[in-house]
């Protein structure tokens, strides 16, 4: 059930209208039974992997709490994240290292035939068990106590605006709304709507258009890559999978908002960062906090040494791009990451006053100049993010420096600036007022203008085929 179809707005408006029929705790109960629901009509049979892991992750908090033996507390928590990080090995990524090792074993001479599974990956299985798994760690860290309502610590994991792409929800911060009443006030109600507006838009008329007119053309050729085409599909695919995913995000947002639940933040104009670290800042927000928290801290974080963090970074970023995918362009994606933030501190490092740099003639754009430099080096990883295979990345990487053409015919330039020509402006809005919302701080008149504009352009130009999210797959 997807939120850009007209199945899930009847979901949604029969779920709304019941909310607002029913009691605190029958409200929760509602909701849980609508985030099964949900969930269900993608596979029913993959409900039992939520539940599973919910019964899990509930009697380990719980008995990590109360338990004293810091030993047997271990073992409960290793119980909580082996339970969780097995089920997402086994869907995600028994078959491709097992395929490798067979690979791998094959060129040493050895034969080796494992018996692959013959199974689809679940929808958002990275985001639920992530978001169960962070309950128990918590608990252990004491940052929380456990909850004692199961079905509401249910509801926390299978909540269905953010259950299969985030954002990544901790359960101190979730978890508390659920069990106090909630208020809708007017406001909430609009931001709400004006977020799954927005969403719907940058999906729908943005996102998947880029893909359909621009990106998969030419991503999906096997011909020899024009240089021209592969740059414009490059630049394409950026605001598309940017689209796509803060489209995601915003609606699941605005669906939370109008039940008066506040879901954080997953996207805060992330083209505009200036160097990696900001760009992390901002992108992805809720997987970035949660690898910092629960990987890169673990594991020693900046407090052991240069070389150590160093070292903590690649793994750090190294497993994040394995999160999305299992496949070698995810993994090399997520290195080079690790290699940019990694060559961001040793600049740092070797020119502390790189901050405080003027350079009269450049000194009003210095920080665009550092946007845009920053931005290509995003591409670059964007390229490798998206090819089928990592010699596709090499074989159009390399096009555009071999096969490139001095011509802005029949490349998708014209089709890229009409999809994005309300995007940029909005984006600048919001960056100059450091305010995502910078749109309700216009005159009712050219709010109301906007809106029909952007209206128009769903209604004209959206793509009504029920295209997935991309990040659905992860």
């Amino acid at each position: 059930m997807l939120f850009n179809s007209f199945l899930f707005a009847n979901f949604f408006i029969i779920v709304f209208c019941l909310y607002l029929c029913l009691n605190h705790r029958w409200q929760n109960r509602m909701l849980l039974f609508a985030s099964y629901f949900f969930y269900g009509t993608w596979d029913y049979r993959f409900l039992s992997l939520i539940i599973f892991s919910t019964i899990v992750d509930y009697y380990c908090g719980i008995a990590i709490y109360k338990l004293k033996d810091i030993k047997r507390k271990k073992i409960f928590l290793s119980l909580s994240i082996i339970t969780n990080l097995s089920i997402l090995g086994l869907f995600k990524y028994y078959n491709f290292f097992l395929a490798n090792l067979q690979l791998l074993l094959s060129d040493m001479g050895l034969s080796f035939n494992p018996n692959l599974l013959q199974i689809i990956l679940p929808v958002g299985i990275s985001f639920y068990t992530f978001q169960s798994m962070s309950y128990t760690i918590d608990i252990y860290q004491r940052k929380m106590n456990p909850t004692n309502r199961f079905l509401e610590f249910a509801l926390f994991v299978a909540f269905f605006p953010q259950l299969v792409a985030g954002p990544i929800e901790r359960a101190k911060h979730l978890l508390p709304q659920i069990h106090n009443q909630r208020k809708i006030t007017f406001d909430s109600l609009i931001e709400g709507l004006y977020l799954i507006f927005w969403g719907l838009f940058l999906k729908s008329f943005i996102a998947d258009n880029l893909g359909v007119h621009i990106v998969d053309p030419i991503f999906q050729s096997n011909t020899t890559y024009n240089g021209t085409k592969v740059l414009i599909a490059l630049y394409a695919f950026s605001f598309q999978i940017f689209c796509d995913f803060a489209g995601y995000s915003n609606i699941a947002r605005g669906l939370a908002k109008c039940m008066g639940f506040n879901l954080n933040i997953n996207f805060n104009l992330p083209y505009f960062s200036t160097n990696p670290k900001i760009f992390w800042q901002r992108w992805h927000i809720s997987l970035s906090r949660w690898l910092k928290d629960y990987l890169y801290i673990p594991l020693g974080g900046n407090k052991n040494g240069t070389i150590k963090t160093y070292r903590n970074l690649f793994i750090t970023m190294l497993l994040g791009g394995l999160w999305h995918g299992a496949a070698w362009t995810y993994l090399i994606w997520g290195a080079y990451h690790g290699i940019l933030l990694i060559t961001h501190r040793i600049i740092n490092l070797l020119f502390p006053n790189i901050k405080q740099l003027k350079i009269d003639f450049l000194h009003k754009s210095w920080t665009f100049i550092k946007m845009i430099v920053f931005f290509h080096l995003i591409c670059i990883g964007w390229l490798i993010f998206r090819s089928n295979s990592l010699t596709q990345a090499y074989q159009m990487f390399s096009s555009i420096f071999n096969n490139f053409e001095f011509s802005l015919k029949g490349i998708g330039l014209k089709t890229m600036v009409f999809y994005l020509w309300i995007l940029i402006p909005i984006q600048v809005l919001q960056y100059k007022n450091n305010n995502l919302l910078a749109i309700f701080t216009f005159k009712p008149i050219i709010q109301v203008f906007l809106y029909l504009i952007i209206f128009y352009a769903l209604m004209l130009f959206g793509v009504t085929e029920k295209n997935e999210f991309i990040y659905f797959q992860f």
